[in-house]
């Protein structure tokens, strides 16, 4: 095992102004059932350390997984020559003088997923993988499990030293279903900073029953009519929205290097007054961040309050930059990685209004929903987006009456923002244990959502 305090100890020996330590040890097991076939079954393990150090107000970072005590200096040596190497071009960095952390945390859990048999994992996925062979119209099935354990040791020179566990876990199906010449994909999954209880407390049967039964009935529904619709979101599309075509706006090194939309307007009206977005470290549902890799605290930021930008998202040195506070959004994949900015759970605050008033009150339009999304494009600089959505309802009468498929919403992200108004009290937030946001080549785990919302004038385009 790192002894942090040795590598402290040798770093203010050799004279560095500064120093952070992050070990970190991960394991990811995934199990792959295609078409009632064991696929893949793996264990993977990773283990090591990284460090910052900073030499005469230059940061330099380096990282090892070794585990001999020679790396350690050649480590520290490592981050110290890099330091020096930017006195020719770099830019100096300066930390937020935050208060000091010192804290142990492990996110809830009751049973160790390492600890149940892997016969029995893989048993349950046979079992949800034979609820749907007899869906009509299904012709390939595919069933995951996913589980993450993740440990992380921060230790800083300013006398930090925080330690979190966080266990991930969850299962997915992709279910194809064809109709015709027309064929469906629609992947789902539902995870949970959780144990093992968590899998033994859902129907997996009926859920993966649903997913097939909805790639068939997608099938066979036409392709939605191109035009400007009244639109009502549903929770998972509200929090793909909010994460990808505003959330990378508010990153404050994002906002420092002049690819934000966000830039220079905090207290400025962004969206309308019934919107306010919150980024928050545990959110229930979500995922379980409660510091992050710089050792700040993570609690509740309102990035928007009644559609005014409030604040960015800061590290450290972003805060000082642009003259705010650390949110606690500090984050690295991994010990290998440096740090970035990064969001965590993105959603929106419910409103007061019931689902079913929206749409009773909305008449007529088009019900976007988020299960077999398939991403999009954005641009964070200008607030563009394109997102390819799940099938979703033509709304007649107060109703979602008719299944249209390939449906594509697209616009420009603070006007549609601004055409938000209703906001629904049903607060809804997810996270995935088999994906997350990449950023700067770095994968971290997130989460996003919100309530039902309903936008006036969203352009929807047909699609595959």
């Amino acid at each position: 095992m790192y002894d942090p305090d040795k590598i402290m100890h040798y770093a203010e020996n050799i004279g560095v102004d500064y120093i952070d330590v992050r070990i970190n040890r991960k394991i990811y097991e995934n199990i792959l059932l295609d078409n009632g076939v064991v696929r893949e079954y793996s264990l993977n393990e990773v283990m090591g350390l990284g460090v910052r150090v900073l030499v005469d107000g230059y940061m330099g970072f380096a990282a090892t997984n070794k585990p001999d005590p020679e790396s350690y200096r050649e480590v520290v040596d490592n981050a110290v020559k890099a330091a020096k190497a930017l006195r020719a071009s770099g830019r100096k960095t300066r930390l937020y003088p935050r208060r000091t952390s010192r804290d142990r945390v492990v996110s809830r859990y009751v049973k160790d997923p390492l600890d149940v048999d892997s016969e029995s994992k893989i048993g349950l996925l046979r079992e949800i993988y034979g609820s749907t062979r007899d869906v009509e119209g299904i012709v390939s099935s595919t069933v995951r499990y996913g589980f993450e354990l993740d440990e992380r040791l921060y230790v800083s020179s300013w006398g930090d030293r925080v330690e979190t566990t966080t266990r991930l876990i969850g299962i997915g199906v992709l279910e194809v279903g064809k109709t015709g010449s027309v064929m469906e994909r629609i992947w789902d999954s539902e995870s949970r900073v959780a144990g093992w209880e968590f899998i033994e407390g859902m129907d997996w049967n009926s859920f993966a029953r649903e997913v097939a039964q909805l790639a068939v009935e997608a099938s066979k529904a036409p392709v939605v009519k191109p035009g400007k619709y009244t639109a009502i979101l549903d929770n998972e599309i509200v929090g793909l929205l909010l994460h990808e075509a505003f959330g990378h706006a508010t990153e404050g090194d994002e906002v420092e290097s002049g690819t934000s939309i966000l830039k220079g307007r905090i207290s400025e009206k962004v969206a309308s007054e019934y919107v306010t977005i919150v980024d928050d470290g545990s959110i229930d549902g979500g995922f379980y961040l409660a510091y992050d890799d710089e050792g700040t605290r993570k609690g509740r930021v309102a990035t928007v309050e009644k559609g005014v930008l409030k604040t960015y998202l800061h590290s450290l040195s972003t805060a000082v930059e642009l003259g705010g506070k650390p949110t606690g959004n500090a984050r690295a994949e991994n010990f290998a990685k440096p740090i970035l900015v990064r969001q965590t759970n993105t959603y929106m605050e419910p409103g007061d209004w019931s689902v079913e008033e929206l749409f009773s009150d909305t008449g007529s339009g088009i019900y976007i929903r988020g299960r077999g999304a398939m991403g999009g494009q954005v641009d964070p600089s200008i607030g563009t987006f394109t997102f390819t959505a799940g099938p979703s309802y033509i709304v007649e009468n107060g109703e979602p009456v008719r299944l249209v498929r390939g449906v594509m919403m697209s616009g420009m992200i603070l006007e549609t923002l601004k055409n938000v108004d209703a906001v629904a009290k049903d607060l809804v937030v997810k996270t995935s244990v088999f994906g997350g946001c990449g950023k700067g080549g770095q994968l971290a785990r997130v989460g996003d959502g919100g309530p039902h919302i309903r936008v006036r004038g969203l352009t929807v385009g047909g699609g595959r």
